[in-house]
């Protein structure tokens, strides 16, 4: 009886013994998927800082004009310690922002009215056809004659660079609609106002986020142009200044902040959509 209980006990352990080699093994291959993901990430950056030391280091890159990425690095440090480049970019981010959110809203209820009413289409189509390819940098002098150099004129700039990015993406989506989804909901007599927030903006969703996160990138882009040409703050100024004094690793600094901070924007945006998708499906 003792002897049975005994190789039950050790058929158990090996069993056991066996389930926490297989966990071990799974998170171990688990891990690695992931530091390889990353590596393929990053290996492309890294190889361009890595070949841009090495140019620098044997004198084919002049530094005053393209300093190593050790030299921007401690500038970097140096800015962040003592507050100029969080400064700058709370400013500029704040604009980005005003602009940006500006330019959904008007650029998202324009599209839905736009895109369901063939007589606003009719309408507007030509004022929105001529406007929309001018750059926002083009509309700096008249900024400024209207708003002056204040923050209003920033802001204007950063809403038109974002605004018809929005306005003509809401309209495909809303045009790429099932129109058989529509006809059903109209036979079905569901009210003019829930069908549009529950069949057509969901399924138009795709493409407001598209043309929202483009429309971010343009916004980042104007509030540069912006601050470039009239202003005393801002991460635009901070570069403008720097080019003027010949300091190339602050200019760059500056560059990869508004990349970075880009970035960053992105991301987030991204996991709201795909919060807001994954629940609307």
């Amino acid at each position: 009886m003792m002897n049975e209980r005994s190789s039950t006990v050790c058929v158990d352990d090996k069993k056991l013994s066996a389930t926490y080699f297989e966990m071990i093994k799974r998170a171990a291959m688990l891990i690695g998927r992931k530091i390889v993901s990353c590596m393929e990430y990053i290996i492309f950056t890294v190889s361009i800082v890595l070949l841009w030391s090495g140019l620098e280091t044997m004198g084919y890159i002049n530094p005053i004009t393209l300093p190593a990425p050790a030299t921007i690095a401690a500038t970097t440090v140096s800015m962040l310690k003592d507050g100029s480049l969080q400064q700058q970019l709370l400013i500029s981010i704040i604009r980005v922002l005003e602009g940006y959110f500006l330019a959904c809203g008007l650029g998202i209820i324009l599209g839905i009215v736009i895109g369901l009413s063939k007589k606003m289409n009719k309408m507007l189509d030509l004022v929105i056809q001529i406007l929309r390819p001018i750059p926002p940098i083009g509309w700096i002098p008249l900024a400024i004659l209207w708003f002056g150099i204040g923050e209003i004129s920033k802001v204007f700039i950063i809403f038109l660079g974002g605004f018809f990015v929005v306005l003509i993406n809401v309209i495909d989506g809303i045009r790429q609609v099932d129109y058989k989804l529509i006809e059903v909901a109209k036979v079905l007599e569901i009210p003019r106002f829930r069908m549009i927030a529950t069949l057509i903006i969901p399924a138009a969703l795709p493409n407001i986020f598209t043309g929202m996160r483009v429309a971010l990138a343009a916004c980042w882009a104007c509030v540069v142009a912006a601050e470039l040409v009239a202003s005393s703050s801002g991460i635009g100024y901070m570069i403008m200044n720097a080019r003027q004094f010949s300091m190339s690793d602050v200019v760059i600094v500056g560059m990869l902040s508004i990349g970075v901070i880009g970035k960053c924007m992105d991301v987030a945006l991204k996991q709201v959509e795909r919060k807001i998708t994954r629940y609307e499906g």
